[in-house]
């Protein structure tokens, strides 16, 4: 049996256990090819940032990467993309828009970046139905409490689109990253639906604070309590408590397909935790599929 077969097999038998129909991963990346060979270089050298080898499990085709997902029972995923400069959102939302039409269970996401047009394009993208943005604040090397993007951050309030927003500090500090400018954007915008991703690895407890001051606060399981993650930044224990009350907003989130494990390890990181099969159900999926009622509905339709 190929390690596929062996993770569908396994991850299929965990959603029956659970009495589930599936799982929604709200933090997988699809992107151009071009940009995530760009990615993929970056993880093929990430062994001196982090002391550890990073081998991509799931460096397939796109169609592949589709299809394997769908064998191992995700009813609904994410096109993660983030821009690095100036110029490059709106494209990426372009790209973004056509893969989601042509992929009916990729949720379809859009991006920013603080520049002049920032509030027309996050307009235009929440009006051609982008059900999810992501904003990587280490990547893009930029504060969230820009000028240009406050009237854009309005828009994703007033709408209540989710915002998966990459501002832990993990695996390397950018200038942006760690509790204090998402916080200082909550402030401003407290009617925000943000999803932290990696629950904000390393700053866990200071992410579940945000969590529990403000109600739009969500956290994403992408890469925590997995093997690989708890050698470079261990989930401390005595948060457990905080992490099973915050249970109806943990989303799980995979970082699929650049992560050097199989896919089903995430799932069984968040089941040896121990707290419970009615957490891990929210967790797997029903709280994916509140946020997102298309979820719900394009099973049942």
């Amino acid at each position: 049996m190929s390690a596929a077969d062996t993770t569908r097999q396994l991850a299929r038998q965990l959603a029956r256990r659970l009495g589930i129909p599936g799982f929604v991963d709200v933090h997988t990346h699809f992107m151009p090819q071009n940009v995530l060979d760009k990615v993929w270089a970056y993880f093929d050298a990430v062994g001196p940032l982090t002391g550890l080898e990073w081998p991509i499990t799931y460096r397939e085709e796109e169609d592949r990467r589709v299809a394997l997902l769908r064998e191992f029972g995700v009813l609904a995923f994410t096109s993660m993309l983030y821009p690095h400069k100036a110029g490059m959102a709106p494209w990426l939302n372009a790209w973004a828009a056509g893969f989601a039409a042509r992929t009916p269970d990729c949720l379809h996401t859009a991006t920013l970046y603080p520049e002049p047009d920032a509030t027309a394009y996050v307009g235009k993208a929440i009006d051609d139905g982008a059900r999810v943005f992501k904003v990587h604040l280490q990547v893009g090397g930029f504060d969230p409490n820009d000028a240009l993007l406050d009237a854009g951050w309005g828009l994703l309030a007033d709408s209540g689109t989710p915002v998966v927003v990459h501002c832990g500090s993990g695996p390397t500090p950018g200038k942006f990253t760690g509790p204090g400018p998402v916080g200082q954007l909550l402030a401003r915008h407290p009617r925000l639906r943000l999803i932290v991703a990696h629950m904000g690895m390393p700053e866990y407890a200071d992410f579940l604070d945000l969590a529990e001051r403000y109600e739009g606060v969500h956290l994403d399981t992408t890469m925590a309590f997995t093997d690989f993650s708890e050698r470079l930044a261990p989930f401390p224990a005595a948060e457990l408590p905080r992490l099973r009350a915050l249970g109806d907003r943990i989303l799980l989130g995979s970082d699929f397909p650049n992560i050097p494990y199989p896919y089903v390890h995430q799932l069984h990181a968040l089941e040896r935790l121990g707290l419970g099969d009615d957490w891990l159900r929210r967790v797997l999926y029903e709280n994916g599929a509140a946020l997102f009622p298309q979820v719900s509905q394009g099973i049942h339709s």
